[in-house]
């Protein structure tokens, strides 16, 4: 199934990857609290768009994991979503003790249809949580979600070639090294490289995609 015809109609509860002493031991039950220890991965909904947005502002503000300098609004990141999910894509949030603590999504490399079996991951974790496996279980479930979706090919575009941690979390769960842009973003006082990793899923160039009929029209990314 091509990736714009796949869009999840509500959410869904994921534990894969998690310890098992985290893992949510229920079936079709959807539960309204968790304990503070409880980390429950879903699909992102509407009401998280202001958590995720504080998130990001914080890697925008004191990371240079993305080059972006002014903080978008919810607004902005509400209509981000919107474009991730109008092509069936992800967009998963990890909650913990009712409070989103981290997002991870995947949009097509450029916004031209020709890429649309290819992805960009995306992945940010509220200040304090690093350290503790989050990062590895929202991009392992990730990974699962788009190849679910027909994807073949994901990258990651790491802003500063210091940042060790999503470099090592990408290198953990199979990516390879593409290559280095250096100095291509000043940020924070001084020239930052770009780290380019990618990763096969599914068939991934052995085989045509299910459906090569490409969309009449695709928005641009923001």
């Amino acid at each position: 199934m091509a990736p714009g015809q796949r869009n999840a109609a509500k959410p869904q509860i994921i534990t894969r990857g998690l310890p098992l002493s985290h893992q949510l031991r229920t079936s079709n039950v959807l539960p309204t609290h968790f304990w503070h220890a409880m980390t429950l991965l879903r699909a992102s909904l509407d009401t998280d768009i202001p958590a995720i947005t504080a998130i990001y502002a914080h890697h925008v503000l004191h990371g240079t994991g993305t080059f972006e300098t002014a903080p978008p609004s919810v607004t902005d990141m509400a209509t981000r979503r919107a474009d991730v999910l109008s092509k069936g894509l992800p967009y998963l949030v990890a909650e913990e003790g009712g409070e989103v603590v981290g997002f991870a999504y995947g949009n097509w490399f450029k916004p031209r249809p020709a890429y649309r079996y290819s992805v960009e991951d995306s992945i940010y974790l509220a200040p304090g949580q690093q350290g503790k496996g989050l990062g590895r279980a929202l991009l392992s479930e990730l990974l699962a979600r788009c190849e679910a979706a027909g994807i073949r090919k994901i990258m990651a575009i790491i802003g500063d070639s210091a940042n060790a941690g999503s470099i090592g979390l990408h290198r953990a769960l199979g990516f390879t090294l593409v290559g280095v842009v250096e100095s291509c973003g000043w940020k924070m006082g001084a020239w930052r490289d770009i780290v380019i990793m990618q990763k096969t899923l599914g068939a991934g160039d052995t085989l045509p995609p299910l459906d090569d009929a490409p969309p009449s029209s695709s928005p641009s990314r923001p």
